[in-house]
């Protein structure tokens, strides 16, 4: 294989628990920095004078959107950057930048796409998750002109899955540090200073985006990469991009479900438990993904090695790697679990002061995230699935959890508790319980598969 001297690490050689920290810990600062940059625009716009408070809701109603949007960049990315890395380790690099080649060609195929549909629909789809007349001039304004800068999503986070796959983490964390920096610095100039408002914080978005772009293309087509992005691979060919779409479906699902499933909570909830339960689960539902970003940021720095051995037949590294990860991610989950069983109100009080909505949320807490303690096994051996390139298995335990399993229970649980409220948290430790047991068999079958299939 080609090697190249400006290469961080190499993913075939260097002792896994170096290989793993180096590339985990700038994966974990990207998904941090990345929650920050989420979070910007509306801290900035729940401070504009007199309608602060409607324009952030507007901009919110804009997320389920928006999170779509980032799903489809998923299906591409990181569909394609395992399968690449595992070609990697074929000593097939010819292969690996085809199908570079080709899901960029994708990714520009879908943004066009998006952007229409997007733009054409934009009232409809904003109507669906909760527009009203108070507020729909302002989700409008923000979906508007964050709908032109689709291209520029769809290529920072799709093209920087390729950078990670290669083993450049420090490359991959500059894609994210540079459009997080520039929104943060540009959206109080926009909405404050141009008076531009809403329309300011999505145009800081659209710029900041488009520089991140830039350089991950910049990359891509220098001489410091592995792979390159060449014109003469961007002709879609059904037996390179099909495969990787295949692979990129359960992150798709995670991602794109977001939205089905605070839809399903809050109807549920706002039937039991009122406007306190609906604003219990959105601080439940904000702890819950910040404490697990360090998990997604660790198992994408696990990936590129266990892809890489995967490709290259070292069932030796590839155990190692899976048993480092498994175990980093079990005592992390593990200690999110106690913290929120013993001190709740420490994430709690970060999102409200009001002594009924904080009391409420901590009871709520307690039960919602009783079986956080397994999603460190969950995500780590998911994200193996994806690794080996295992597209049925992984697009199945995607739909398992949140689709068969905890969507249904959301109202079915209510059935069988006086507590109704109670019974509609409880929904989400019971399908991890199932969803875990579930992944683990699995996991471990394919693992004696593997051993003996490397032999």
């Amino acid at each position: 294989m080609k090697e190249n001297k400006s290469r961080e690490v190499d993913l075939g050689k260097d002792p896994v628990k170096h290989l793993l920290f180096v590339l985990a810990a700038p994966a974990i600062t990207s998904q941090l920095v990345n929650a920050l940059y989420n979070m910007v625009d509306r801290m900035y716009i729940g401070h504009i004078a007199e309608v602060g408070p409607t324009a952030l809701t507007g901009v919110g109603i804009c997320f389920p959107v928006i999170m779509i949007v980032t799903a489809f960049a998923n299906l591409i990315g990181m569909g394609g950057a395992p399968r690449a890395s595992i070609f990697m380790g074929k000593r097939d690099n010819k292969t690996a930048e085809l199908i570079m080649g080709n899901c960029f060609a994708a990714l520009c195929i879908i943004s066009a796409a998006l952007t229409a549909v997007v733009l054409i629909f934009r009232e409809p789809l904003l109507y669906l998750f909760g527009a009203s007349r108070n507020t729909i001039s302002y989700a409008d304004q923000y979906l508007t002109i964050y709908a032109l800068g689709t291209v520029f999503v769809q290529f920072t986070l799709g093209l920087n899955a390729f950078i990670s796959a290669q083993g450049f983490s420090r490359i991959s964390m500059m894609t994210v540090i540079i459009g997080a920096v520039t929104n943060i610095i540009l959206d109080p100039v926009f909405i404050f200073a141009f008076s531009m408002g809403v329309r300011g914080a999505a145009l800081a978005t659209v710029i900041s985006q488009a520089l991140s772009a830039m350089w991950a293309f910049r990359f891509l087509r220098g001489k410091e990469t592995i792979l390159r992005l060449k014109r003469k691979n961007l002709r879609l060919k059904g037996q390179i991009l099909l495969p990787c779409i295949g692979l990129g479906i359960a992150p798709f699902i995670m991602m794109s479900t977001e939205s089905l499933l605070t839809l399903c909570f809050n109807t549920s909830l706002l039937k039991y438990g009122g406007d306190l339960a609906v604003g219990a689960m959105t601080i439940l539902s904000g702890i819950m993904q910040f404490a697990l970003l360090p998990m997604q940021g660790l198992t994408q720095g696990g990936q590129p090695i266990i892809s890489y051995n995967y490709g290259a037949g070292n069932m030796a590294r590839i155990r190692q790697a899976v048993r480092l990860q498994t175990v980093c991610c079990v005592i992390y989950s593990g200690v999110i679990w106690a913290l929120a069983e013993l001190v709740p109100a420490m994430f709690v009080n970060i999102f409200t002061s009001d002594p009924a909505l904080t009391d409420m949320t901590c009871r709520a807490l307690r039960v919602y995230m009783a079986a956080v303690i397994l999603m460190g096994l969950q995500t780590s051996c998911q994200q193996c699935f994806i690794s080996f390139g295992n597209a049925k298995t992984s697009g199945f335990l995607a739909i398992l959890r949140k689709v068969l399993l905890l969507i249904p229970l959301i109202f079915l649980l209510p059935d069988f508790f006086s507590d109704k409220v109670f019974a509609v948290f409880l929904a989400e430790p019971v399908a991890d319980v199932i969803a875990v047991t579930t992944t683990v068999t699995l996991f471990t079958r394919e693992m004696k598969r593997l051993g003996k299939e490397m032999k």
